[in-house]
């Protein structure tokens, strides 16, 4: 740490700081403050101690900060800056010490990871032990809930105690909605001008508790959905939304949504078109718009998929034939779902429309209708296809997906992989594409893959391990 000291001394303040902010919060208090007077100045400036997020993110999941790191903010570092932090980002376990440490008289925001909704909202009502904050001034509030015990009790939301807290700004995560009663608690949020609300699986409740809680929401002037809908009566569409949000919302400026309705039914006649869908947002004057409706006549059920442009989120699932594309530069992780087969075009415009894609996994039973013209093309050199890349691809599922599926992604002449490839695949179909692990022009691409789970049961023979030398094989039963 005197090393580090001498060193930074020789700077200036001001690229000093433009050197710190390269770095996250956490790590410029833990090394900067106790050193000496002048690091100690720098790291109390607001850049670095107005906001803190005192947890550890990795691969979705949110863990408590090392002990050593823990400990020495709990005891030290905190009550340093306590008069600086304006927001704080807590999980479940290490919140009661960090709250306990040191009072936060201008804390303004919240955000609570792997929570549940109810230990979370515990904070804000009048018998809370918590009197290091002033609940009263908390006007924005983030809650992530618990993956394990995800669900959102809307007459929860509708509390005093959201209401007393002066609320400006609320953003819900959680896994799943559940109804407690039938009971909704209709007191007004009138402070409330942001509002989001994230579900990562499909409801039954839009019309009988969203729509509610929303209308309680009056001088919204934010807001943003993303629902996946069950339906046995219509998609929602740009009249429904006006009609059932907007016109609740006279202050409401900005408004996106990703948006998925599923309608159960036996009879797919008579449904409505995209283009009419689309038709129904023509005066919507909050963004560009997308939509895609898919049918699934096998399955008895039908998809409206409506969605802000540009897409923001970090996946998309499910996609179909019908998909409109576009550009989805955020998007990492898709998956692929149509009781029609997928054509080599297909996977050309996935290519395009996902440039930074590195999760793929593909659903479909159904053989490829062009792959023996194609075929035929390649053997008299007319083929002028080019080679298909995903350029950050790592991690491709084929448990569900039809022979033709692997060997398009196999043969080095159709699919370019990454030399550090993860693949999926049941034992029994990888063994048939590559007929018994011989086959010459599947073997480029298999060399690239750095760890396959094959599905089913196998003998390792030396057929298999040598064939896909040098990668890491696993069994999935």
């Amino acid at each position: 740490m005197e090393h580090l000291s001498l060193k930074l001394s020789d700077l200036p303040d001001e690229i000093l700081v433009l050197i710190l902010k390269k770095l996250h919060n956490i790590e410029v208090l833990y090394s900067l403050i106790g050193v000496n007077q002048r690091l100690n100045t720098i790291a109390n400036d607001s850049i670095f101690a107005s906001y803190l997020p005192l947890f550890v993110f990795l691969d979705d999941f949110t863990s408590p900060l090392p002990d050593s790191i823990l400990n020495r903010f709990c005891s030290y570092i905190l009550l340093e800056v306590h008069h600086k932090i304006k927001w704080l980002d807590l999980e479940s376990t290490s919140m009661e010490r960090i709250l306990l440490a040191t009072n936060y008289p201008y804390l303004c925001g919240l955000g609570l990871y792997g929570f549940d909704l109810e230990k979370a909202l515990s904070l804000f009502t009048n018998d809370s032990s918590f009197s290091s904050i002033n609940k009263s001034e908390i006007s924005s509030l983030v809650i992530d809930i618990d993956k394990n015990n995800g669900k959102i009790l809307p007459g929860n939301i509708g509390l005093s105690t959201i209401v007393i807290c002066q609320l400006h700004t609320l953003d819900i995560h959680i896994v799943f909605i559940f109804p407690n009663d039938l009971t909704i608690n209709t007191k007004k949020l009138p402070k409330l001008k942001c509002f989001s609300l994230r579900c990562d699986m499909r409801t039954h409740y839009y019309s009988s508790l969203i729509l509610p809680l929303l209308r309680q929401m009056f001088n919204l002037q934010k807001l943003y959905l993303q629902l996946e809908i069950d339906s046995y009566k219509e998609f929602i569409d740009g009249n429904d939304l006006k009609e059932n949000i907007i016109n609740y919302m006279s202050q409401l400026n900005n408004f996106t949504f990703n948006i998925r309705v599923i309608k159960h039914s036996p009879n797919l006649m008579n449904l409505p078109s995209n283009e009419y869908i689309q038709h129904t947002f023509k005066d919507f004057k909050y963004n560009q718009i997308s939509s895609c409706i898919g049918y699934y006549q096998e399955r008895g059920y039908s998809y409206c998929h409506i969605y802000s442009y540009p897409y923001r989120m970090h996946y998309y699932f499910n996609i179909t034939n019908n998909f409109p594309g576009g550009l989805f530069q955020y998007v990492r992780k898709v998956s692929l779902y149509d009781e029609q087969p997928f054509e080599y075009e297909f996977f050309l415009q996935i290519a395009q429309s996902f440039p930074f894609m590195k999760d793929l996994s593909i659903i479909n039973d159904k053989p490829q209708r062009n792959k023996l013209s194609r075929k035929s093309k390649k053997i008299n050199n007319q083929d002028l296809s080019i080679i298909i890349k995903y350029p950050y691809l790592i991690n491709l599922n084929l448990f569900e997906a039809h022979d033709d599926y692997i060997e398009q992604f196999l043969v080095d002449t159709d699919m370019y992989l990454l030399n550090n490839t993860n693949l999926s695949v049941h034992y029994e179909a990888l063994k048939r594409v590559t007929e018994n692990f011989t086959r010459h022009a599947t073997q480029i691409n298999c060399e690239k893959l750095y760890r396959v789970r094959l599905c089913g049961i196998y003998e390792t023979t030396k057929h298999l391990t040598d064939y896909l030398r040098p990668a890491i094989i696993s069994c999935i039963l």
